[in-house]
C-alpha cells in the first residue's frame, strides 16, 4: 500500500504539479496553520480564564494583523493568476514578510511552536520553489 506522504512527495519531486498550483496549495497550508494557531491560542486563553494579552493599542494592532494575515490569503489567488515575473517576485517577498510576522508575533506555547515551525518550513519551500522556477515552465504549461 502506498502512503499519502509518498504520493505527495512524488508529486512535488517529479513536477507533476504545475508550479502555480503548487505555490497556491502551499499558501493554503500556511493560511490554515495561521488560522489554527490563532484558534488554539484563543482556546488556551479561554480555558485558563485569561484575558488575551495584546501589545500596544488593540485597534491598531488588529489593523496591522489584518493587513499581514491577508498576505497569505491574497497569495493563494495571486500564485495561480499572475504571470511568471510578478508571481515569482511576490512568492519570494511575501513569505519573508509572513515569516517575520509568525516568528515575531508568536508565543512559546507548544501548539504555537508546532504551527509556527510548520509555517516557516512551508514558507521556505515557497521561497525555494519560486527561486528555482524558470519562465520556460510557464510557456510549456
Amino acid at each position: 500500500m502506498v502512503s499519502q506522504a509518498y504520493i505527495l512527495g512524488t508529486i512535488f519531486k517529479t513536477g507533476i504539479m504545475e508550479t502555480k498550483v503548487k505555490l497556491s496549495t502551499l499558501w493554503i497550508v500556511v493560511m490554515l496553520n495561521l488560522l489554527f494557531a490563532d484558534i488554539l491560542s484563543i482556546i488556551v486563553e479561554l480555558v485558563d480564564k485569561n484575558v488575551l494579552d495584546i501589545m500596544g493599542e488593540v485597534t491598531t494592532m488588529m489593523a496591522i494583523a489584518a493587513i499581514i494575515t491577508n498576505i497569505p490569503i491574497l497569495m493563494i489567488y495571486f500564485s495561480k493568476s499572475l504571470s511568471f515575473r510578478p508571481n515569482r517576485i511576490l512568492n519570494i517577498i511575501a513569505p519573508i514578510i509572513t515569516m517575520i510576522y509568525v516568528v515575531g508575533g508568536g508565543s512559546l506555547l507548544p501548539h504555537y511552536i508546532i504551527c509556527a515551525a510548520i509555517e516557516v518550513i512551508v514558507l521556505l519551500i515557497i521561497i525555494r520553489t519560486a527561486w528555482q522556477w524558470n519562465c520556460n515552465e510557464e510557456a510549456e504549461g
